[in-house]
């Protein structure tokens, strides 16, 4: 037995011998991209469809899992499950393809319709990664992607324009598409560039980073392209009122109050909005905590946006046939329209419909009726202008105080027999409370509130009446018309009645 188990031990060693030597396993990682389908143009387009795995993700992780949860990660789903069938124009803004980047002539997508090139993708906006991920140490094969609107095709615009997504036509009509070069205030909120840095995107590479030269506010500003946790993409909630967080208040809303050496509001409407705004007279009793305010209230919940952002259809009035969809990015709340109902970038037409739109205090649930609001707006701009003209009068339009008679009002008066009420940096006197009042509630001043009223009539009415009462009790001073009077003692009881937070619902009516 002892043999026999000597034999068959030496037998199985020798077959374990033979597998190793005529045996041999090789264990390759596979290359982080596959070969473009679209070889030409360097696309690669998904790594893996199946979990929309871009090549691109493949080394930048991050961006990879904060996109693939975006809209852009399901364009190619989205135009596929419409009832109608979408043409080649349709597709090119839900592939990868030459449009938003700097190719010039047809690739991705409307070379070979292949399903790594679905859905707009890193490569979308970037460019292609083809020679990039050869050696990505070298900086001039990166792909970089555009923060500026200048060429169409190679931006957002390329798909976020025209009738139907008129994202970028309308922005061009906005402030926010002017570069601003005389700002005293730094760049901050100024040079988009700047801005990006200002909100910590310091470590994004794009191809004008560092260029020299101011850029406007474009879209990859307050949208980032990669995705967030906000709606939209967007790079900041809307719904908060802290200015620190909410997108439009951490640069509409600098300076709210006077400041020793400065009497003059910069970009208050955050300050007004949320009521906290304004030089507080003495005698005038406004909570800022709570804050006079209705269009920050639980009515209004997405804040600026829920008027400046809204979307709506315009219709041919005579067959129902589409004309337009206003995308609500030229940040106006009531938009002069053209013969067709179309919002145009004038500010010459009549405040009230149908020359001007009113659907978004409308659709908020706030007004029963554009005719309503309409009517609101007009009485906030006539009590205002009445309140500040007693106030000041710049005359001579030039929006600085001169001594009446060159001016009107009780500035001009204090200007001509105190000029030191006025002229001292060091002391926030009643003078210059309210000149920084008039100058952030009334029309005529570039800097102030420039709502026409609208952000908070309530707050502006008040105070100025405030100011009113507080100048005639410190200086000698003229008595106001009896309808001024009128409306300051009414002005201050309301502001006195709607506290604390008078609104805690939405509307369901006219207000």
């Amino acid at each position: 037995m002892s043999f026999l188990r000597s034999v068959a031990r030496v037998a199985f060693l020798a077959l374990v011998a033979a597998g190793c030597t005529t045996t041999e396993i090789v264990y390759r990682d596979r290359e982080p991209f596959n070969a473009p389908p679209d070889a030409a143009s360097g696309l690669l387009g998904y790594y893996k469809v199946s979990t929309k795995q871009t090549s691109c993700g493949n080394c930048h992780v991050g961006h990879q899992s904060r996109w693939v949860q975006t809209k852009h990660a399901l364009a190619h789903k989205t135009l596929k499950d419409l009832n109608t069938a979408p043409t080649a124009t349709c597709w090119g803004c839900h592939t990868v393809n030459e449009r938003g980047n700097a190719l010039t002539t047809a690739a991705g997508w409307n070379v070979k319709t292949d399903s790594a090139y679905q859905d707009v993708q890193c490569e979308a906006c970037h460019g292609p990664g083809g020679l990039h991920v050869q050696n990505p140490e070298v900086r001039a094969t990166w792909p970089l992607a555009r923060v500026t609107m200048t060429v169409d095709g190679a931006s957002c615009a390329a798909c976020h324009s025209g009738t139907h997504h008129p994202f970028a036509d309308e922005w061009k009509l906005s402030g926010h598409a002017q570069v601003v070069t005389t700002s005293t205030c730094g760049d901050a909120c100024h040079n988009g560039k700047t801005v990006l840095k200002a909100w910590g995107v310091t470590t994004t590479n794009y191809v004008e980073r560092d260029s020299v030269g101011a850029a406007p506010i474009t879209c990859a500003v307050c949208h980032d392209p990669h995705g967030s946790a906000n709606p939209a993409m967007l790079r900041f909630p809307i719904e908060t009122p802290d200015r620190e967080q909410n997108l439009c208040m951490k640069c509409h809303m600098r300076r709210g109050e006077p400041e020793a050496g400065r009497s003059t509001p910069h970009a208050p409407q955050g300050f007004v909005v949320l009521g906290i705004g304004g030089y507080r007279p003495s005698g005038v009793v406004i909570d800022t905590l709570i804050g006079l305010t209705t269009h920050a209230s639980t009515a209004n919940p997405r804040l600026c946006a829920g008027c400046h952002v809204n979307r709506w259809t315009i219709t041919d009035p005579a067959t129902g046939g589409f004309v337009f969809n206003a995308s609500g990015h030229s940040f106006k709340a009531i938009p002069c329209l053209d013969a067709n109902g179309k919002p145009n970038n004038l500010e010459t037409c009549a405040f009230s419909p149908p020359a001007r739109s009113f659907k978004t205090c409308v659709s908020a649930g706030c007004h029963a009726t554009e005719a309503i609001a309409a009517g609101r707006l007009a009485s906030a701009r006539n009590d205002i202008e009445l309140l500040a003209a007693q106030i000041w009068t710049d005359l001579n339009a030039n929006q600085t105080i001169d001594a009446a008679p060159t001016d009107g009002g009780y500035l001009a008066i204090i200007k001509r027999d105190m000029p030191l009420e006025l002229s001292n940096p060091t002391v926030i006197t009643p003078a210059r409370g309210a000149e920084f009042n008039v100058k952030t509630f009334a029309e005529r001043y570039s800097n102030g509130d420039r709502s026409k009223g609208v952000h908070n009539p309530f707050l502006a009415r008040a105070l100025l009446g405030a100011n009113i009462n507080e100048l005639r009790a410190r200086y000698v001073l003229p008595a106001p018309p009896a309808a001024v009077s009128a409306l300051v003692e009414q002005s201050l009881q309301a502001a006195a009645v709607r506290q604390p937070n008078f609104i805690t619902t939405r509307h369901v009516s006219g207000e």
